[in-house]
């Protein structure tokens, strides 16, 4: 299901006060209620502005909200902590239907991704129970709730247990194959809270209990950007005794280097005397400092490439290293040094 952003539907930012969400909910909410606005995205946006602040105007569910951390953004794929997938608001059998209705015009249930946050919340109720504010004559109405009982809870399927996270590391931790530290934070379900409500201090309240993990992860060899590695048992666990597995897609970031397969390359700087007249050059590679040779007129933009200087091939020993040539001028060039070009560009 997608990911939804609520701080950045209403447009404020994840540390606003209460005051500032509620004031930014009633602009938006008179902005694109469906008697005042009659374009076609209008009530899309009124029910994303409700969820919204639903969530972020209730302490308890903007607390546990929160505590699915800062790193996600809007569109993303999300799957629920194990145990809150069948809290749905589906409308049949067993499950606890929520609307947004206004002015007798029913506009539809709350999001997937709110229902298996805070279904366990919302779930419940006396039929009819409706919640409505009123502001500058518009009826901004909340949820619609009627009496329903929850669907009994089944065991998430295995594949909801996986994690699937980047794994940023750059061309010399590819290059030694040394253990790389991975941290991330494990959400799951709060086994502590007390039966039948009331604040557990375990989790605060929020329903997750959110645990930093570290382990060290040993780089394949020959791997490659966007490879896929498994870590099992690294993923979520649910009350079943089950556990997923975690995945890292690996991401190859290096501020010296560019990536094509085994190859490499890198920028080398000369001046513009030595483009003309040629030059040596000490330069680092993965495999240790080298010297090179700049040929005389060499232009910007030119490769000198080096064999067996890159990363590891599949087949056996290395790809190659491309010295890509940038000329660059002096920071500090003396009045000396400028007469001599200008007399160059005379020539």
């Amino acid at each position: 299901m997608e990911y939804k952003d609520y701080y950045d539907i209403l447009g404020v930012k994840r540390d606003a006060s209460e005051a500032e969400i509620k004031s930014a909910y009633r602009k938006l909410a008179r902005k694109y209620h469906p008697d005042v606005n009659k374009t076609k995205e209008a009530e899309s946006k009124f029910k994303d502005i409700n969820e919204a602040y639903e969530v972020l105007g209730d302490k308890q569910k903007r607390q546990r909200y929160d505590s699915l951390g800062s790193n996600w953004q809007g569109g993303q794929s999300y799957t629920p902590p194990p145990g809150f997938e069948q809290f749905g608001f589906g409308g049949g059998q067993g499950g606890a239907y929520q609307s947004f209705n206004f002015n007798g015009q029913d506009l539809g249930g709350f999001s997937d991704f709110f229902s298996s946050l805070f279904g366990d919340m919302m779930g419940g109720g006396a039929a009819g129970n409706s919640q409505r504010m009123n502001f500058g004559g518009f009826d901004f109405g909340g949820a619609q709730q009627t009496s329903s009982r929850r669907s009994r809870q089944q065991a998430p399927k295995s594949e909801e247990l996986n994690i699937t996270m980047n794994l940023n590391v750059t061309v010399k931790d590819v290059f030694e194959q040394k253990p790389i530290t991975v941290k991330f934070n494990n959400i799951e379900r709060c086994t502590q809270c007390p039966p039948g409500g009331g604040f557990c201090s375990a989790c605060g309240g929020t329903g997750f209990k959110s645990e930093p993990k570290s382990i060290k992860v040993k780089l394949p060899p020959n791997i490659t950007e966007g490879q896929k590695i498994r870590i099992k048992g690294e993923g979520k666990s649910d009350s079943y005794g089950r556990k997923g597995d975690l995945y890292l897609i690996v991401n190859i970031k290096d501020s010296n280097y560019e990536v094509n397969g085994s190859d490499l390359t890198k920028e080398i700087e000369i001046t513009p005397p030595e483009a003309v007249l040629g030059t040596k050059k000490e330069i680092e590679t993965l495999h240790g400092k080298i010297n090179i040779k700049i040929p005389p007129k060499t232009s910007s933009g030119q490769s000198l490439r080096l064999k067996d200087l890159g990363l590891p091939k599949k087949g056996g020993g290395f790809g190659n290293l491309n010295a890509k040539i940038k000329i660059v001028i002096p920071k500090n060039i003396s009045d000396k040094q400028i007469e001599l070009y200008k007399k160059i560009a005379e020539l």
